[in-house]
């Protein structure tokens, strides 16, 4: 990746020849970056950073910013895509250096109404109007749902590592889980889906309604989180590989990605 030319902006653009390096010799696009890092795909639970859609991100003098973003397919669903746009505009027009803002979504077949909609903020109804049903917000939270499902397999993983068996599971707080990346992904979840996020509250809840799981349903409570993790891995593998084959270059940030 090489640095823009353009002149009066600092950014960086995806090209394919080694790390990303900031534009004009300074870090003037470096928070646009860390402000994507925290926009992430909704079925994959990822970063668009780490997941290579970024292509652009560039911040002008005047403080416009311009971002670009990529799929792994021309046909990716669009009401994915237009969360993933939507939630790039938010936090980067959320930035205090960002005046005005811009993120164009390429090569999608709904790119037009999709970037539209999102420049006009007007909601994916009105952006898709007399074919969407209503807005996103029950996709995005049946997602995180199935996210901290997906935590909750790789929590519990870790501690039957160290020996604890399914009914000590059952009675384990957030609080008694040893540190962990996974521990602080499965709380930040739980917290925007409104569940108890607190360390007094159980590891195994209903991820719909945040009741705790009995012995009973315990098995079968943890074969669904193990089953939805695999699911999801298992997608961002092939939505990598269906990026890989589309584009032969890193995304920004791909490479700095954990």
């Amino acid at each position: 990746m090489t640095a823009t030319t353009a002149s009066g902006t600092r950014g960086w653009q995806s090209s394919g020849h080694g790390a990303a390096k900031p534009g004009g010799g300074d870090n003037g696009a470096m928070p646009l970056l860390a402000a994507l890092e925290t926009v992430r795909d909704p079925e994959l639970d990822e970063p668009i950073t780490s997941l290579g859609f970024v292509t652009a991100c560039i911040l002008a003098a005047d403080g416009t910013a311009e971002i670009r973003l990529r799929l792994p397919t021309y046909f990716c669903a669009p009401n994915f895509a237009y969360l993933m746009v939507a939630d790039a505009y938010d936090a980067v027009a959320a930035l205090p250096e960002v005046r005005a803002a811009v993120v164009v979504l390429e090569d999608h077949f709904a790119a037009e109404a999709i970037n539209g909609g999102v420049a006009a903020q007007t909601g994916f109804a009105q952006s898709f109007d007399g074919e969407a049903v209503g807005e996103l917000h029950e996709l995005r939270a049946a997602f995180l749902r199935k996210a901290v499902l997906a935590g909750t397999d790789q929590v519990c993983a870790g501690l039957r590592a160290r020996g604890a068996d399914p009914q000590q599971l059952s009675s384990v707080t957030l609080g008694e889980v040893p540190p962990s990346a996974a521990r602080d992904r499965l709380v930040r979840r739980r917290a925007e889906l409104g569940l108890p996020a607190g360390d007094d509250a159980l590891l195994l809840i209903d991820p719909a309604t945040g009741d705790p799981v009995g012995v009973a349903a315990l098995p079968l409570h943890l074969r669904r989180a193990r089953l939805t993790r695999i699911s999801i891995e298992a997608n961002g593998s092939i939505c990598r590989a269906m990026l890989g084959h589309r584009y032969d270059t890193p995304g920004v940030g791909e490479e700095d990605s954990p």
